[in-house]
């Protein structure tokens, strides 16, 4: 029959398709072409292609979130703060296709998409609250700095990807200095 392949094998193919063709462009059969495989194999581990595109926005998100957790080895007093200390990281050349991903599905979810309409808002809920974990203070200043930080580091990154590293640098760099060490 061939090689088999783990649900994992087929997820980094959907990566790839992903990353290659844009999310809206995600299908079975992208995948299943891309890895020489039926499929069926694909519906298998993947059921629906909402199960698909949460999976590969899932993966995305956690592969940030170890690419970052190494910055932030102790709590971050604000959104500053936790701004200056993701930017470098978050701004580097190997990130730009995460958030052209990223931002594509936003798009799509903010023109009422199925099912990037329900997925997108359920990751941006899960990054500000990574993001709170990553602050001092009470819960909800914990959540209200999370708040903030995402939507400037958003902001920032869609920036980056629309006018260029030089203005999203510069921009971070007049928020709060958090420009320095970031990649141009």
């Amino acid at each position: 029959m061939g090689h088999k392949h783990t649900k994992a094998d087929i997820l980094a193919g959907a990566l790839a398709v992903a990353f290659r063709d844009g999310l809206s462009q995600l299908t079975f059969g992208r995948v299943a072409k891309h890895l020489s495989i039926s499929d069926r194999i694909v519906v298998y581990y993947f059921p629906t292609k909402d199960d698909l595109i949460g999976e590969v926005l899932s993966a995305m998100g956690a592969e940030l979130q170890t690419t970052l957790a190494p910055v932030f080895s102790a709590p971050v007093a604000d959104h500053l703060e936790l701004l200056r200390s993701a930017w470098p990281v978050l701004a580097r050349p190997a990130a730009d296709p995460v958030f052209a991903l990223f931002f594509e599905a936003g798009g799509l979810a903010a023109a009422g998409r199925e099912p990037f309409n329900v997925i997108v808002p359920q990751l941006v809920e899960a990054w500000i609250e990574w993001a709170a974990e990553r602050l001092a203070g009470t819960r909800a200043r914990r959540r209200a700095e999370a708040e903030a930080a995402i939507a400037m580091l958003d902001g920032l990154l869609l920036i980056r990807q629309l006018a260029g590293p030089a203005v999203a640098n510069r921009a971070a760099k007049r928020i709060g200095g958090a420009a320095s060490g970031a990649s141009k």
